[in-house]
């Protein structure tokens, strides 16, 4: 029985006034099945500091955030 965490984003949305939502799920999983399953949402607000976030949810950010 082998027991893995694996922690992906899943869902980005941007607002019609620029927030970036962020949907996290970590999924623990038995021998390739998953035996649970758990959601963290974070938001950016436009110019809210993102450099401590994976490079994909920067470029989001970057792209939502033109002027």
């Amino acid at each position: 029985m082998a027991l893995t965490k694996e922690i992906v984003i899943d869902q980005i949305t941007i607002t019609e006034n620029g927030t970036v939502l962020v949907r996290e799920v970590t999924r623990i999983m038995e021998d390739g099945v998953e035996i649970s399953k758990q959601y963290h949402r974070t938001s950016f607000v436009k110019g809210a500091n993102v450099l401590e976030q994976s490079q994909q949810v920067q470029d989001i950010c970057a792209v939502a955030w033109k002027k």
